[in-house]
């Protein structure tokens, strides 16, 4: 009985192991039908990775290869998404922390205790002793020589001078200049490539230019709209359309006066991180004067000196850099140029630019500034749109 039951028992094994086969064999087939489903789905991707002709396609299909070839507007578009150099001019670029060690981390505290508690008082002192010397000084000279115009203005711009070198001791500035210094002459404009607000205060603490800027809220606006208006700065807002008009007027009232002070204009409109130099604007370029090149090189050894105006206030800014070591660049003035025959504005811009870019080590990159605050013009997207819908048409009708 044990026998016959051992020899059923295997038999019916041997039955379900043959019938579990048979259940076996379509679970595997149905893997391997789902399978070359998914191979289907990528064989578009495939495709592409495979000689033309190598697989036939039917008549009228449109790939991505082709779709990709319909317009020079994508591939402006995929290169602007690959090399973004519009938006690398306005990034600061910390330098690499190297306070990543047991051995250089307790320097590297000491360093934060002796800029900030000591340092940091020393410079808060500084400024101040500087501007209780400059507005006891600045006040009586403004107000009570007015029926003396020429010595107001020679004492207002001495004191000026004063201001922003107590400005530039605050930060331990390192400051070296090459060439010649500007001298008041009728018909003539500098330019120089822009960074920060502290390029005015440096190039100030020389010679009191006169300054095209955009006006500013808070207390850099109180100062733009009474002690820097004393050496014959102009103000202006990038939103208003009228204030262009009346800018261009003011520029040329300017260059002809022969004791105004030198008139000081960055081109770009805007601060760029001294990595890069985007389009001057040409209306400096435009006024038939003689124009002076200013190079600006900041050295990024002790603090970036870049400073984004739409992410971190000018007072921020100047606590950044009082709270460094010290803010080290030079300044290049370079020799004037004049607008060759035949030679349009935009050329003369764009070829005094050359010379800033070259002398300073930046890079020139086609790009207008002002479209970091606005968008685009209307036009410019229609013509764009119009180009690509025809493209596309075109293309389609080849199909």
């Amino acid at each position: 009985m044990e026998k016959k039951d051992s020899s059923s028992q295997i038999s019916e094994n041997v039955s379900h192991a043959t019938t579990g086969d048979a259940q076996i064999v379509p679970q595997n087939m149905g893997k391997l039908n789902s399978s070359s489903s998914e191979l289907d789905l990528d064989r578009p991707n495939l495709e592409d990775y495979l000689p033309i002709g190598s697989i036939p396609e039917p008549r009228g299909k449109l790939r991505l290869r082709d779709f990709l070839d319909i317009s020079p507007t994508l591939t402006e578009a995929a290169g602007a998404i690959v090399d973004d150099s519009f938006t690398r001019c306005f990034k600061s670029n910390p330098p690499e922390p190297w306070n990543w060690n047991i051995y250089l981390f307790p320097l590297w505290c000491f360093g934060v205790v002796i800029r900030y508690g000591v340092l940091f008082p020393v410079r808060v002192l500084v400024l101040t002793i500087g501007w209780i010397i400059f507005l006891s000084s600045f006040i009586p000279v403004h107000f009570l020589l007015k029926g003396h115009d020429k010595l107001r203005k020679k004492m207002e711009r001495i004191l000026v001078e004063l201001i922003c070198s107590f400005f530039v001791a605050s930060w331990t500035g390192v400051v070296k200049y090459h060439g010649p210094r500007p001298s008041m002459r009728p018909k003539q404009v500098f330019v120089a490539n822009h960074t920060s607000m502290i390029d005015f205060i440096i190039l100030e603490q020389i010679t009191a230019f006169a300054v095209i800027m955009q006006k500013h809220p808070g207390w850099v606006g109180l100062l733009q709209s009474t002690i820097l208006e004393s050496v014959g700065c102009i103000w202006f807002n990038r939103s208003e359309a009228k204030d262009r008009e009346i800018v261009a007027r003011k520029l040329r009232e300017h260059v002809v006066g022969v004791d105004n002070n030198p008139l000081l204009i960055f081109p770009e409109g805007t601060c760029v991180n001294n990595h890069y130099t985007v389009m001057f604007k040409k209306g400096a370029f435009e006024l038939g004067c003689t124009v002076c090149p200013i190079a600006i090189k900041y050295n990024k050894i002790f603090v970036d000196a870049f400073w984004n105006s739409k992410k971190q206030s000018f007072t921020m800014h100047l606590l950044q850099l009082m709270t460094s070591w010290a803010v080290v660049c030079d300044v290049w003035y370079l020799e004037p140029q004049n607008l060759k025959p035949g030679e349009t504005p935009i050329e003369f811009a764009e070829r005094v630019r050359d010379i800033i870019s070259v002398r300073a080590g930046i890079k020139k990159v086609p790009w207008d500034g002002y479209l970091k605050y606005s968008r685009p013009s209307p036009k410019h997207r229609e013509r764009k749109q119009q180009s690509f819908a025809e493209s596309v048409l075109r293309r389609l009708e080849e199909k």
